[in-house]
């Protein structure tokens, strides 16, 4: 059987396929495997709203199911930012560096016990008949004041989770993957994909 990751960042695929690999029996595949497909806009206001238009979408165009994926650091002390902008935070072509460094400058301002965010990963499952499941994960911590570590990516220098002493790009790949919003939000899903692989 194959499943759709309904993304193509290399990043998130590669963290999908990680996770996944060790649970599930089954072949996952991105939409860099379908070079002709276009996916819809991102014109959703939560998290939710854009990965279910993502897995709606992919698994219509596609004919088969799909994982559509959304997902962003939150900062309450900024009014939620980056929120669903994460990835466009300091504009619509900017790098990963770019939007951390915006997001250490709007932190300047904040005072040090109210550095606080957490991720949020919204996965929406979906056939070609229409959606039918989401879920949320979510993983809170600290955005320290300079970036720490070589892995990962986003946000991932900057952020450490509650009751860890490294950023999660100072993390390996598996640990990561054990304790994040993804892996979170992926076992909340397991017992709707498991179904999906005994019918």
């Amino acid at each position: 059987m194959e499943i759709v990751i309904a993304s193509k960042n290399l990043h998130k695929v590669r963290e999908y396929r990680a996770i996944l690999k060790t649970i599930l029996k089954c072949d996952i595949l991105s939409l860099h495997d379908f070079p002709d497909y276009s996916p819809p806009e991102e014109v959703g206001s939560t998290f939710v709203e854009n990965a279910s238009s993502k897995a709606i979408h992919a698994a219509k165009a596609l004919g088969k199911w799909v994982i559509g994926d959304d997902s962003g650091l939150v900062v309450p002390a900024l009014g939620n930012q980056p929120g669903i902008f994460s990835a466009r935070f300091a504009g619509k072509d900017a790098t990963d560096k770019d939007n951390r460094n915006k997001l250490l400058e709007e932190l300047n301002k904040i005072a040090d016990e109210e550095r606080t965010g957490y991720y949020e990963c919204a996965l929406c499952l979906a056939s070609s008949d229409g959606l039918k499941k989401c879920v949320i994960g979510l993983c809170e911590g600290s955005i320290i004041e300079s970036e720490k570590g070589r892995n990962g990516f986003g946000y991932d220098p900057l952020f450490v989770k509650y009751d860890y002493n490294k950023t999660f790009a100072e993390l390996d790949e598996e640990t990561k993957n054990r304790i994040s919003h993804r892996r979170k939000a992926i076992d909340k899903m397991l017992p709707s994909l498991e179904t999906l692989l005994l019918s």
